[in-house]
């Protein structure tokens, strides 16, 4: 099992959730919502307070569980329909999950 986090554009999530649901064996997945700042390569000095307030960006992390032999075309999906063409918008890594157990009656 290996767990897939994507940060991605807010805009991007209804296209995402679309290429998901026509998978036959999705996993279901967490989103959150979050704000993301980062690195930039050239010193950006604040002009103002609202300049210095503002080096955040809202954002949407997408949680996947799911078995190895699905990370592939997910992390596939998210990079073809996440994509926005600039640079650092969005993020997916991926991560071994050594227990996982679903919960509830099925």
């Amino acid at each position: 099992m290996k767990e897939i986090k994507a940060i991605i554009q807010p805009s991007k999530l209804a296209k995402i959730r679309e290429a998901f649901s026509q998978l036959r064996q999705f996993p279901g997945m967490s989103i959150c919502k979050l704000e993301r700042c980062s690195y930039h390569e050239d010193v950006i000095v604040p002009t103002s307070v609202r300049d210095a307030l503002t080096d955040s960006w809202p954002h949407v992390r997408l949680e996947i569980v799911c078995p190895d032999d699905q990370v592939d075309e997910l992390i596939r999906i998210i990079a073809d329909v996440a994509e926005a063409g600039r640079p650092g918008d969005e993020l997916v890594w991926v991560t071994p999950v050594d227990s996982f157990r679903r919960f509830g009656k099925n």
